[in-house]
């Protein structure tokens, strides 16, 4: 069993921010059907009214006996608007009203409309099971992009597990990149300010992720016909494996905290080899085919993470794909360390490296 408990002082890494962050901060939704679940059940003690929890997916959710979801982390909201700090507007729109899908978009105060600016399509991380497009430190993370790199944004609002689960995120994220092609030349920012021909798809952990599966589903549908994606920003990408690589052998602890977040969102027999989370399993679609011309994959030294996001580099690189990747990694932080802080020099210097990547010229 996971619990705050288990903690020890050397394991406090980005996963124990999240707790400190937004333990106090509970939401309950109810859900339709009950999961199994790999996590043995737990009592939480309270003074007048004790809860039996079912499943316990430390430190994102609790799911209580009753089949009701307690959320403990990146429940709180900012609205869209006047950034004063970085001089980005923003706004949100439903863009897949069957479904509920929305997106905040963003430009610069200062954009003009003769000065066609690139345009970035972003999905957000969270493991699948947390955050969204109105997370404050994705919100505040967002607007540093779009003032540094200059470009116009589409975060993406995919619905979450376990209310939802996989594949509904992926599902989610290519129905929004159909409305980008199908419909986004017709939203008035977009219209106005966004470079179609200079598109790029940008995510962290989870987002990562989800922007591999879209490039490769694009290769041969009609969207990709529609849509030319220029390159793929990757920051701390969220893959894994059974077969233990690089630290994942010494660390048992996170290891484990990794494996049961996956086996929570994935209803899949193949577990973590599920194509999904390991783009080298058996029955994966080939890295050569992603529908871009460069990509960018950034790790950072203390992410559990790290080494996977090494090999889908080294992969590709030495894979049939003919577009040019590059690697980045910062040292002495952990996973999604420039969410948490954007105002670090190396956050900066994160924001500075992807801005780069997206205003590099085409050769």
């Amino acid at each position: 069993m996971i619990t705050t408990n288990t903690i020890r002082n050397s394991q406090l890494c980005f996963y124990d921010l999240h707790r400190v962050h937004f333990e106090s901060s509970l939401i309950y939704h109810k859900r339709k059907s009950f999961i199994s679940s790999p996590f043995p059940s737990q009592k939480m003690a309270a003074a007048d009214n004790p809860v039996e929890v079912s499943i316990d997916v430390f430190p994102y959710l609790r799911v209580l006996k009753d089949g009701a979801v307690q959320r403990l982390a990146a429940t709180e909201v900012a609205p869209a608007g006047l950034d004063p700090e970085t001089n980005v507007l923003s706004r949100d729109i439903i863009i897949i009203p069957e479904t509920g899908v929305s997106a905040r978009i963003y430009h610069p105060n200062s954009a003009k409309p003769e000065e066609k600016l690139p345009l970035v399509v972003y999905f957000h991380g969270g493991a699948f099971i947390t955050s969204s497009v109105a997370d404050p430190k994705y919100h505040a993370s967002l607007n540093n992009l779009v003032a540094e790199a200059g470009v116009v944004l589409v975060s993406v609002n995919y619905r979450l597990a376990p209310e939802y689960p996989l594949p509904t995120a992926y599902e989610d994220s290519w129905a929004a990149l159909e409305w980008v092609a199908l419909h986004g030349k017709h939203e008035a920012w977009l219209k106005e300010f966004a470079d179609f021909g200079r598109l790029f798809l940008v995510g962290d952990s989870a987002g990562s992720n989800i922007s591999h599966h879209l490039a490769l589903r694009l290769k041969k549908s009609m969207v990709g016909r529609e849509l030319k994606v220029l390159g793929i920003g990757m920051i701390n990408p969220y893959f894994w494996g059974l077969d233990l690589i690089g630290v994942e052998k010494t660390d048992q602890f996170r290891r484990k905290m990794v494996d049961n977040w996956w086996l929570f969102v994935c209803p899949s027999d193949k577990g973590c080899d599920d194509p999904f989370i390991n783009p080298f399993a058996d029955g994966a679609p080939d890295v050569a085919g992603l529908a871009c011309e460069k990509l960018l994959v950034i790790v950072a030294e203390k992410d559990i993470l790290r080494d996977r996001g090494k090999l889908y580099y080294e992969r590709l690189v030495n894979s049939d794909w003919p577009g040019k990747a590059e690697i980045m990694e910062v040292e002495g932080e952990d996973h999604v360390f420039h969410i948490f802080d954007p105002t670090t020099q190396k956050a900066r210097s994160l924001m500075k490296c992807l801005a780069s990547f997206i205003n590099a010229p085409v050769v």
